[in-house]
This record gives C-alpha cells, sequence and structure tokens, in this order.
C-alpha cells in the first residue's frame, strides 16, 4: 500500500508539472494587438536599449547598455543587427544577429553564440522567440535556453522580457527597453 502511495504522489506532480508546461501566452493571443511590430521596421538604423538581468531569486546581478546598428536587405528578407553592449562593471560584448523574415511572420536568426537557429514569430504587437547560446557566467561557459517576449508599445519603445533556463530550470530573467533615437529625443523635449 505504501509504494501505491507514492505512485499516486508522484503521477500527481507528473500531471501537475505537464498541466503547467502547457499553460502561458501563445503568440496567436496578440494578433489583434497594436501598434503592429515589423522587426525590419523597428530595427532599421539605430536602438538603443537598457537592460537587468535578475537571477531565480529576483537578485539583480547585471545592468548593461546596448547600441544596435540595424541594416535591413528587402529583396533577401535579411535584417541584421550590430549589436555592443556596455556593461555597469566596465565590461563589453559584441553580438551580431543575421535575422531572415519567413512567410506567416516566422523568423530565424543566428548569431556566433548562439546554437542552431533561433525561431519566432509574430503576431500583433508580439514576438516570440525561443533559442540557446552560451552565456559566460563567472570563469565559466553556460549552454542556456532563452524564451524572449517582446511587445511593441504605443509611442515606440519595444520592452523585452526572456526568461533563462538550464537544463530546464529557470536560473532568471533578463528585461530589456529598446527605444529610436527619435522616441528618445521627442520624450526629452
Amino acid at each position: 500500500m505504501r509504494c501505491a502511495s507514492w505512485r499516486a504522489v508522484a503521477f500527481s506532480c507528473l500531471a501537475a508539472f505537464v498541466l503547467a508546461a502547457c499553460g502561458g501566452a501563445q503568440i496567436a493571443d496578440f494578433e489583434d494587438r497594436e501598434p503592429e511590430l515589423e522587426l525590419e521596421t523597428f530595427f532599421a538604423g539605430e536602438t538603443e536599449a537598457w537592460g537587468v538581468f535578475h537571477d531565480r531569486f529576483g537578485t539583480l546581478r547585471r545592468e548593461f547598455r546596448v547600441e544596435i546598428d540595424g541594416s535591413w536587405d528587402a529583396e533577401t528578407q535579411t535584417l541584421v543587427l550590430d549589436e555592443d553592449f556596455y556593461y555597469a562593471d566596465g565590461e563589453t560584448d559584441r553580438r551580431v544577429w543575421t535575422i531572415q523574415k519567413r512567410p506567416g511572420g516566422r523568423y530565424e536568426g543566428t548569431a556566433d553564440d548562439v546554437i542552431g537557429v533561433a525561431e519566432g514569430e509574430v503576431a500583433g504587437n508580439a514576438l516570440h522567440w525561443t533559442y540557446q547560446m552560451d552565456m559566460k557566467v563567472g570563469d565559466s561557459i553556460w549552454r542556456v535556453t532563452f524564451d524572449d517576449w517582446m511587445f511593441l508599445q504605443p509611442g515606440g519603445v519595444l520592452i523585452n522580457r526572456a526568461d533563462v533556463s538550464r537544463w530546464g530550470f529557470r536560473i532568471g530573467t533578463v528585461t530589456i527597453f529598446f527605444a529610436r533615437p527619435e522616441q528618445l529625443a521627442e520624450a526629452s523635449n
């Protein structure tokens, strides 16, 4: 009888985990939201961003600023984002994304530290984007998974929230705000 009760508890825990994994937002939930997000329009030219990384306990671990130079090639349907990161601790980094626009609001992207191909989809004002990358943590390199959601807001600010996980467990959250220089100039007037 004791074994049967252990199995019931294990089955209940597994069922709860599976049901929790099925929940959450779906990209289709945002189809009617405005303003409409077009990555190639938003990121063409110069963009600035500010972000933070909180670990799973809510402790602020990193603060950073990003300068992004984007170029869109309509013929090849390719967006290139050249990103320069400036961390509060003085560290700098660079990432260059090559993003292909696909039919049906889908995007695929690659970068040097991204493993394989990042895959995303846009609907309304939102982008859902997932990928794996090698991330420097102290003196180590960890392979982590990013589950990114971006939301374009009225006034042209893009909010990005990404859950970062390792071996299936969330290790933290990155929050980034993107703005184009013209939005920043308008806001300061």
